[in-house]
C-alpha cells in the first residue's frame, strides 16, 4: 500500500482514524494506557540504561514516544535513548499536538520534539533521544532494518481492521529485530497475535489490560 495523507476525525479531542474507525488511543486516557502498556508491559523505566533501544509498530500521534521521552528523564538516566519507529500514515507535528493537548503533562516534551520534526520530520536528534521514523508499510520496510530492540511497542490499530500490522510474517520480523532478552508488549490479547509472537521465538504472557481491556499481551525473547 502506497504512503498517503491519513484521515483523522476528531471526536471530543480525540483523534479517529476513518479508514479504520479505530482511535489513535484510549477514549478514558490515552498517556495512561500508554504508560500501562508500553512502559510497565515492557518493565520501564526499571530497564533504562544508556543506549537503550525501542522500537514501535505504529507511530500514531506521538503519545508513546512523548510518555517514554518523559519517563526517561524522570530516570535520570544518560542519554541517548534510541527509538525507531514504523508508521504508513504519519501525523503532521501539529495534528500531534493537538493530540497531546488532553494530556498537559505532557505539554513540554511534546512541543519540544514536535518543534524538531518540524525542522526535520523523519529524525529527531537530541543529546539524550535519538529518534528515527521510518515511512512506509512496515512489512516492507522493518525486513530492510537493520537495527535491533531491546523492547517493542506493538501499536498498530486494533488486529481485526488493520491485519496488516498483526500477521506472522512480521512478528517473525519484530522476533528478528529483538535482542536477546529483548521484549514486547501490546494492548491486544488476540489469540492469533499471541500465538505468532509464541511461533516466531517468544515467551508470551497475558496480563492485565488498561481500563476496560480485561487482557493485554506482553513476550520476551529468551
Amino acid at each position: 500500500m502506497a504512503e498517503s495523507t491519513p484521515i483523522v476525525e476528531w471526536r471530543d479531542g480525540v483523534p479517529i482514524s476513518t479508514e479504520f474507525d479505530d482511535p489513535y488511543y484510549a477514549l478514558a486516557d490515552g498517556a495512561g494506557e500508554s504508560a500501562h502498556v508500553f512502559l510497565a508491559g515492557n518493565g520501564l523505566p526499571a530497564r533504562f540504561r544508556p543506549g537503550f533501544r525501542i522500537a514501535e509498530l505504529g507511530f500514531g500521534t506521538g503519545l508513546n514516544l512523548f510518555v517514554t521521552a518523559a519517563a526517561w528523564h524522570e530516570s535520570g538516566v544518560a542519554g541517548p535513548l534510541e527509538f525507531t519507529s514504523f508508521e504508513l500514515r504519519p501525523l503532521s507535528p501539529a495534528e500531534m499536538l493537538q493530540a497531546a493537548a488532553p494530556f498537559p503533562g505532557y505539554t513540554p516534551i511534546a512541543e519540544e520534539l514536535t518543534r524538531a520534526l518540524v525542522e526535520t520530520p523523519d529524525r529527531i536528534d537530541l543529546p539524550w533521544l535519538r529518534f528515527r521514523l521510518i515511512r512506509g508499510d512496515a512489512n516492507a520496510t522493518l525486513p530492510e532494518w537493520r537495527g535491533t530492540a531491546d523492547a517493542w511497542f506493538l501499536d498498530g490499530f486494533s488486529p481485526a481492521k488493520n491485519p496488516a500490522l498483526w500477521g506472522a510474517p512480521l512478528l517473525a520480523q519484530v522476533a528478528q529485530h529483538t535482542a536477546p532478552g529483548g521484549t514486547a508488549a501490546t494492548y491486544t490479547a488476540a489469540g492469533h497475535v499471541r500465538r505468532a509472537l509464541a511461533a516466531a521465538g517468544f515467551a508470551v504472557e497475558r496480563r492485565p489490560g488498561f481500563g476496560r481491556k480485561r487482557h493485554m499481551t506482553v513476550a520476551r525473547m529468551p
